[in-house]
């Protein structure tokens, strides 16, 4: 029996956007649509060349061989992907990039990125993308054949409100790519449990609300090893470290295998 329904469904989302959702028989230009959606999401509203296309994972789900969700997890777990985010940018900075790709909303709190920073370093790149598309919240906001939208400038039910205010940070317009900005965006506001003014989007570029971060000190308490010249050796080690130094101390931190338990303010 062929299904009478679009195609492709729209939703009302003054933010970001609708949501696209794949629908059964549907045509190839709703296909067309549903994979530039996937694209402009997961890596962050990009200039996508031809060549930097995953026509093999395009062709199953034209196809039908894969849903919408494992068309999402193979951008993810591509090189493109990869390169531009996890290998280019700061480890918190690669994690809430997650949340906001994938999940489609900003991290509510240092537990949430402490949680996925030691998944990373514990459990490598693909478990770190799989836990979030294998998750229960996921599958309850998108299910198999929802695009992932952000959906973090709505009430959300047992989600904090601040991660509200959070997700303005990350969107700042459709006009920015994430690929833009290396560092966290919500390092401070996440470190110091604090609630960020709202600063509307605008059409291009990027205006911060935590342009003051740099001028703060913190402290990083980390779980993890150390080295010498002799042996691996495992400890409890705290950093203070001035606002301005703290992506670089991050990814030290995380080059030796350390786990950080905690951040805040001095």
């Amino acid at each position: 029996m062929v299904s009478t329904a679009p195609a492709v469904k729209f939703g009302i989302d003054a933010f970001s956007g609708p949501p696209v959702e794949l629908w059964p028989n549907c045509s190839s230009e709703d296909l067309q649509t549903v994979i530039r959606a996937v694209y402009r999401q997961v890596l962050g509203n990009p200039h996508l060349m031809e060549s930097e296309r995953l026509v093999s994972a395009e062709s199953q789900l034209c196809n039908g061989d894969i849903s919408v969700r494992e068309f999402v997890r193979a951008v993810a777990k591509s090189e493109l992907y990869r390169s531009r985010f996890f290998e280019s940018c700061a480890p918190y900075r690669f994690v809430e990039l997650n949340f906001k790709h994938l999940l489609g909303r900003a991290p509510q709190d240092q537990a949430e990125i402490a949680e996925h920073l030691d998944l990373t370093l514990t459990g490598g790149y693909d478990a770190e993308i799989d836990s979030y598309l294998d998750s229960a919240e996921y599958q309850t906001a998108f299910g198999e054949n929802t695009v992932p939208y952000y959906r973090g400038t709505q009430t959300q039910v047992g989600q904090k409100q601040v991660g509200y205010n959070r997700m303005f940070a990350l969107f700042r317009g459709p006009a920015e790519a994430d690929t833009a900005t290396k560092s966290s965006n919500l390092v401070e506001a996440i470190a110091t449990n604090s609630t960020s003014p709202i600063v509307p989007p605008k059409s291009g570029g990027r205006l911060s609300p935590y342009s003051d971060a740099a001028a703060k000190t913190f402290k990083i308490l980390v779980k993890g090893g150390k080295f010498d010249c002799q042996r691996r050796r495992r400890s409890t080690t705290t950093y203070i470290v001035p606002g301005d130094r703290m992506t670089p101390q991050i990814q030290r931190i995380n080059r030796s295998s350390g786990t950080i338990v905690s951040i805040t303010e001095v």
